[in-house]
């Protein structure tokens, strides 16, 4: 027996709409988008690393706080402020992404 809730939904009891339902047929789709956008991601970081070469992003790698030494016959470098502002930015850029796509 149906519930007359499930009825005026138009669903079984068994999924209340809760999990939407994804047909096998769709998941090669879904995996193809996700590649797809990955392989642009990697495109547009490549492009980026390959530019900022040339360009010192807003004085990128080089911020005060940046670890950099040079002894006789070796050299560290270690930007860790730069990795921490970036690391903020980038949260911040993804936590907007999410905010305005949830639904």
């Amino acid at each position: 027996m149906r519930s007359r809730r499930a009825d005026a939904a138009g669903t079984s009891g068994r999924n209340s709409g809760l999990v939407p339902r994804v047909s096998m047929n769709s998941a090669p789709l879904h995996v193809g988008k996700l590649l797809v956008l990955a392989g642009v991601a990697l495109i547009v970081i490549g492009a980026l690393l390959m530019v900022g070469s040339k360009f010192s992003f807003f004085g990128l790698g080089r911020l005060p706080g940046d670890i950099a030494y040079k002894g006789k016959n070796v050299s560290f470098y270690f930007p860790l402020v730069t990795c921490i502002v970036l690391s903020a930015v980038l949260t911040l850029i993804l936590w907007l992404f999410s905010f305005l796509t949830r639904r």
